[in-house]
């Protein structure tokens, strides 16, 4: 079966290293969330950073500056220990699990993924000078799987990584990602995007124990893997573009950790310019709400769509629940109702077409839409195709629950 992988690594007594593992998305899934315009400035390339790569017999690069990038990106990425509590003495000193970090400001905040650190009962965090000091935990966003840590020591050793903009993120572009995999402090991984726009299960449940959906990803074939997590996804310029946080493996090492397949996924770094200064200055980030469920794109087939009484040349997220006084409940969207030749799918609901103009060919796109350009107690017309006939539905977007 394959499974996608939280890149935190356990570490047991005798330091050995493990990996958490999750399944596929499941066929439903509740509704994206959107995210309001950023909060944090785009950052300026680095100082002598190469902004036209040259490829040499089709695979290497030879014109980028990949060790000035290196060595002016690599001060900034940290290794994060997490401890916990527990009632063997002897075990107090042996970290739980380790992954990635890095600086975004001269006040000491540092950004993580959320599983790096759930659970800890303290958090240390090693620059690459050499020095270890404990985190405090500012505040999570499930949502996206990101942390805000912050440590109290010198501007001196702290060295800010620009951010990017991942809304310029173009499939093809060269990537770097920095980190500590399996415990390898700095280590450097070569890519390339492979997509943009991808959709994984959150971190964040729903009242009835479902998980919410994380959107606009970055796929990259940069090796990454167990300890990445929570580090930079950078472009060329030395930028970071997207945050590492999970890779889709059907390999595994003999002591059972995952091992690198060619597809990771990262957060998109626009979400963390919108979630970061939420975090930092109350704690928590709302995410805008729709209140529905839609069928993955991973189920959206000839066999679904006929089931469903759509033509074959139809497109769009198919809507299988709406969630009882939610936004979408209170504009009027329906779900499906009538069975169908296929056990458990309801037909009759909603095809979402486009937001605001937008066409949305596939779930993928509706998610991406919404985390970009929408946020709590907007309005967004809604086209819909219901009864083989297209419509209107104007919705407020409350706050997810």
């Amino acid at each position: 079966m394959k499974t996608r992988i939280l890149l935190t690594v356990a570490v047991t007594m005798s330091l050995s290293i493990l990996a958490c593992s999750f399944q596929l998305i499941p066929p439903l899934q509740p509704e994206p969330t959107p995210l309001p315009a950023p909060l944090l400035p785009v950052a300026a390339p680095l100082e002598g950073a190469a902004t036209e790569p040259v490829i040499a017999g089709g695979t290497s690069i030879t014109g980028g500056d990949l060790i000035g990038l290196y060595e002016r990106v690599n001060p900034g990425v940290v290794t994060i220990w997490v401890f916990e509590e527990i009632d063997a003495p002897h075990e107090v000193t042996i970290p739980r699990g380790q992954g990635s970090g890095f600086v975004i400001d001269r006040e000491g905040h540092i950004i993580t993924n959320q599983h790096v650190v759930a659970g800890a009962d303290a958090i240390e965090v090693d620059f690459t000078s050499g020095m270890k000091v404990w985190a405090e935990l500012v505040g999570v966003d499930p949502d996206s799987d990101l942390a805000v840590l912050k440590v109290d020591v010198p501007e001196t050793y702290l060295f800010p990584l620009p951010l990017g903009d991942s809304d310029e993120v173009k499939v093809g572009e060269f990537v770097v990602a920095i980190g500590n995999p399996f415990g390898l402090r700095g280590t450097m991984t070569v890519g390339i995007v492979s997509a943009i726009g991808r959709s994984l299960e959150s971190e964040h449940l729903t009242p009835e124990g479902i998980r919410f959906s994380a959107g606009d990803l970055i796929q990259t074939d940069a090796a990454i893997n167990p300890g990445n997590s929570g580090g930079p996804l950078l472009n060329l310029s030395g930028q970071v573009i997207g945050i590492n946080r999970a890779i889709h493996t059907e390999t595994f090492t003999v002591d059972g950790s995952a091992a690198n397949s060619g597809v990771g996924f990262s957060i998109p770094v626009n979400i963390l310019r919108r979630v970061a200064p939420a975090i930092i200055q109350g704690g928590h980030y709302d995410y805008p709400y729709l209140g529905i469920s839609s069928l993955n794109d991973q189920l959206w087939n000839l066999k679904v769509i006929e089931a469903l009484g759509f033509g074959s040349n139809v497109f769009g997220a198919y809507i299988t629940e709406v969630v009882p006084g939610g936004p979408a409940n209170a504009a009027g969207l329906r779900g499906g109702s009538k069975e169908t030749s296929i056990p458990g799918l309801l037909a009759g609901g909603d095809l979402l077409i486009a937001i605001d103009g937008q066409i949305i060919r596939q779930f993928d796109d509706m998610l991406s839409y919404l985390f970009k350009h929408t946020e709590v107690g907007q309005d967004v017309e809604l086209t819909v195709i219901r009864d083989n006939k297209e419509m209107n539905i104007t919705l407020t977007i409350g706050a997810r629950p």
